[in-house]
C-alpha cells in the first residue's frame, strides 16, 4: 500500500532546510543537467566516408550540398549530402532500413544498407567507436 506525506509532514521537511540545503539541491540538479548535456551530446561531423562492398567508395565534405550514386549488387544507393548532415536517399534494398533512418548529423553515425553492401558514416570529433564492420 502506497504512502503518501501529509501537508504537515512535508512542512515539518521544509522548516528542517536551511539556505544553504536548498543551494546544495539546486547545485546537485545544475551538475546533473550539464552532465546529461555534456556526455550524451554527439560531436558535429565534418565528413562522409561512403563504402561499396567494404571498399571506400567516396570522401566528401559536409561543408556544401550534393548527391553521390553508389553502385552495389541490387543496383544504386542514392547518397544525398546537404551542410552538417547526410542521408540515404534511396536503396534498391527490399526492407529500406537505411533510408528510414532520415538524416545522420552526429559523428559516428552509421546507416548501413546490408543487401546492397553500401554504408555510409559521418566522421569529425567525438565518434563513440573506432570501427564498424558488417
Amino acid at each position: 500500500m502506497p504512502h503518501s506525506i501529509s501537508m504537515e509532514t512535508w512542512r515539518a521537511w521544509r522548516e528542517l532546510l536551511r539556505p544553504g540545503d536548498w543551494v546544495v539541491v539546486l547545485a546537485g540538479l545544475a551538475a546533473c543537467a550539464a552532465a546529461g548535456f555534456w556526455f550524451w551530446r554527439g560531436g558535429a561531423p565534418d565528413g562522409v566516408t561512403v563504402r561499396a562492398s567494404g571498399k571506400v567508395f567516396a570522401k566528401a565534405d559536409l561543408s556544401r550540398p550534393h548527391r553521390i550514386e553508389v553502385p552495389g549488387p541490387l543496383g544504386v544507393t542514392v547518397i544525398e549530402i546537404e551542410p552538417g548532415r547526410a542521408r540515404v536517399a534511396s536503396d534498391p534494398g527490399p526492407r529500406q532500413y537505411c533510408v528510414r533512418q532520415g538524416w545522420l548529423a552526429r559523428a559516428g553515425a552509421v546507416a548501413i544498407c546490408a543487401p546492397n553492401e553500401v554504408s555510409l558514416t559521418l566522421s569529425g570529433r567525438g565518434v563513440d567507436y573506432d570501427s564498424l564492420n558488417y
